[in-house]
Formats: C-alpha cells, sequence, structure tokens
C-alpha cells in the first residue's frame, strides 16, 4: 500500500479520477486470473490456496509510473538505514526484475508473485490506451513543430 500511496496519484493524475479507478480494477483483475491461470499450470499443490489482496492491482500502478515518469528520482533506504535518491527506473525496475525472477522459485511462501506479474503487464499495457491527451510516456516533453 505505501507503492499506492507514493506512485498512485501521478497515475491518476494521469488519468483522471474515473479512469483510474478503471485502470486499477482491470490491473487488479488481470493479477488475479494471471495468478489462477499459471499458478496451477506452474504449481499444482498450491493452486487451491486462496488470492487476496490488491498487490496485483498495485503492480500495475508500478509498472505504470515506470512508464510515465522513469527519470523522477525518489529516495530508497538501501540495507534499511542508508537513504539513497537513485531514479525510479532503477527502484521500481529491481522491484519489477525481483517479481519476474520469484515466479521461478519454487514455493517461495504465500506471496502470489502470478498476480504481480500479470498486474505489471496489464499496467504496461493499459497506461498508454488510457492516458490523458497530452500526457507523454517516458518523460519525454512534447516536441514544438519549428
Amino acid at each position: 500500500m505505501l507503492f499506492l500511496w507514493v506512485f498512485g496519484d501521478n497515475i491518476e493524475d494521469a488519468m483522471g479520477h474515473l479512469k483510474f479507478l478503471v485502470f486499477y480494477l482491470l490491473c487488479g483483475i488481470c493479477g488475479g486470473l494471471t495468478h489462477a491461470a499459471l499458478m496451477h499450470a506452474w504449481n499444482p499443490g498450491a493452486a487451491h490456496v486462496p488470492l487476496i489482496g490488491a498487490s496485483g492491482a498495485v503492480a500495475g500502478v508500478i509498472a505504470a509510473y515506470l512508464m510515465l515518469h522513469p527519470h523522477v528520482r525518489v529516495w530508497v533506504l538501501a540495507f534499511r538505514i542508508i537513504p539513497l535518491r537513485i531514479t525510479a527506473m532503477f527502484a521500481l525496475g529491481v522491484w519489477v526484475l525481483s517479481q519476474f525472477i520469484m515466479v521461478l522459485i519454487p514455493n517461495v511462501g504465500p506471496v502470489a508473485w502470478w498476480a504481480h506479474v500479470g498486474g505489471i503487464i496489464a499496467g504496461a499495457l493499459l497506461i498508454p490506451l488510457m492516458r490523458r491527451p497530452g500526457v507523454t510516456l517516458f518523460d519525454r516533453r512534447p516536441q514544438s513543430v519549428a
């Protein structure tokens, strides 16, 4: 929820309130469906575990933020004590990469890794379609015509 609090308002600004609600719900649905489909195929014994939470939807918000504002500098705590200011591309990119790695490791606790992956993919696919006109991807500014 910290990720949603920090990054969600920027995505909502880029879409508007209603589109953001639809975006958030679609990312959550896609995350849940991805988890249901691939968890059963990947680990049949764990397929009966219920899915609770909004992590797939939040993962979609993270993917959208990466596509809109990769060069924004954010504060992180390295080793939980050292404050560092790094780009969102690095901070969130490492998180996204870790989600794809975690689905490859069998039996890594009760975390819906596939829901995260499904939400990431949904967020990356939906943000170009759902952003407001004039909102550019990858922090690009509209070019003026000479």
